[in-house]
């Protein structure tokens, strides 16, 4: 379908694609294999100028928003998904900087995120507080013009190897999530380590770790906001974030559909291509057609979030869910289509199965967030009684 790109983004989807297509294709295997992170990769993105794409112009960005990062994630997640969820990754933990922080704060951090020289991460999740993020048990404690951080936080995205860490704490714990704040913790500050690399069933090439502060001190000036915001911040967050999930599942269904296509036309059973069998032509129609309902609910998100408007709670969480289910239902149908071989690491399609699970349960569980579409769905429609 035409999706009337500007020039800009035909610009920067051409070069997304050509490193995926020269740079991450020909490795992902052995990437998947040694769980490896992709820094090599990360400098062609950054050289390439890819993490200026979601920075404000007067930071050293680009500022072309929302679309066109997911625009990017698509390209690069056709590829693999572990890949480009090192880059969106990025996106995620430069976020709160850029919706809640300072002036002083995005002088200091966002030129450093627009050129990829350092990466960020964002620390939410904890071994109690996963769907519940109002159940976070990390502290900061006021001491003089410090905070004192205590606490652990659990799988997060490029963990260990970002140099920027935007965290949720709680800075009065009697106020529960209302008493949460926001955070800046840079890698190497004393107090501040990290658990080991976690082995994972897919996404094996990011990294995943704990996050452990034991009396970590940060200046005041690293708060982000105010005392109190952190929940606000993490929602908006969280908000801002979820089409650039849809758009990592997007990109791993778009190539599983192609890789399933390839091998239906080349496969012969019974005489002729798999292809030309009417059950399988009717799979491979199934996962064009979702897949492209995912893309135009994908793309109406994020140019709803790029157009300024102020709540996109229900549109967020709508687009991470139905593309997420939907790379699931389109990943295990292109193993199907492979059939036997589908199952062996020769061929891509059971990477890309095992890529797809994480998809929908991070940022937010689907089931989670249908409960979140239901609430705005069910309070629209009493404003309007």
């Amino acid at each position: 379908m035409e999706y009337f790109l500007t020039e800009q983004q035909q610009l920067i989807k051409s070069l997304a694609r050509r490193i995926a297509e020269e740079r991450i294709l020909p490795v992902r295997a052995e990437l998947d294999e040694t769980e490896e992170f992709p820094w090599a990769i990360i400098k062609d993105m950054a050289d390439a100028d890819l993490f200026r794409i979601f920075i404000p112009e007067q930071y050293e960005g680009l500022g072309e928003g929302c679309f066109a990062q997911c625009v990017v994630v698509e390209e690069l997640s056709r590829a693999c998904c572990a890949v480009a969820l090192t880059y969106a990754a990025d996106a995620l933990g430069a976020l709160p900087i850029l919706l809640y922080g300072n002036e002083e704060q995005k002088q200091n951090y966002l030129p450093h995120i627009a050129d990829g020289a350092k990466l960020t991460a964002f620390g939410l999740t904890e071994s109690g507080a996963g769907s519940d993020a109002s159940a976070i048990k990390t502290t900061a404690t006021r001491d003089g013009d410090d905070y004192i951080i205590n606490g652990t936080k659990q799988f997060i995205t490029n963990g260990g190897e970002a140099e920027i860490y935007t965290i949720i704490v709680l800075t009065d714990p009697s106020r529960g999530s209302r008493g949460a704040s926001a955070f800046i913790v840079e890698k190497g500050t004393p107090g501040f380590t990290f658990g080991k690399k976690e082995k994972k069933m897919g996404i094996r090439s990011a990294a995943t770790r704990e996050l452990v502060f034991h009396n970590c001190r940060v200046p005041k000036e690293n708060l982000v906001g105010r005392e109190g915001l952190g929940f606000i911040v993490t929602m908006k967050t969280l908000d801002s974030s979820r089409p650039g999930v849809g758009a990592l599942a997007l990109g791993l269904a778009q190539g599983a559909l192609e890789a399933a296509v390839a091998y239906a036309r080349q496969r012969h059973q019974f005489g002729h291509p798999v292809s030309s069998i009417q059950a399988i032509q009717h799979m491979l129609a199934n996962m064009d057609m979702e897949l492209e309902a995912a893309r135009s609910l994908i793309y109406a998100t994020a140019k709803t979030i790029d157009s300024g408007a102020k709540s996109f709670t229900e549109e967020g969480a709508m687009a991470k869910v139905f593309a997420t289910d939907m790379a699931m239902k389109v990943t295990t149908d292109a193993v199907q289509i492979f059939g036997g071989v589908g199952y062996m690491r020769d061929y891509p399609a059971e990477k890309m199965m095992r890529d797809a699970k994480i998809n929908q349960i991070y940022e937010g569980t689907n089931q989670v967030l249908r409960n979140v579409i239901a609430l705005e769905l069910l309070k629209r429609k009493a404003l309007r009684a």
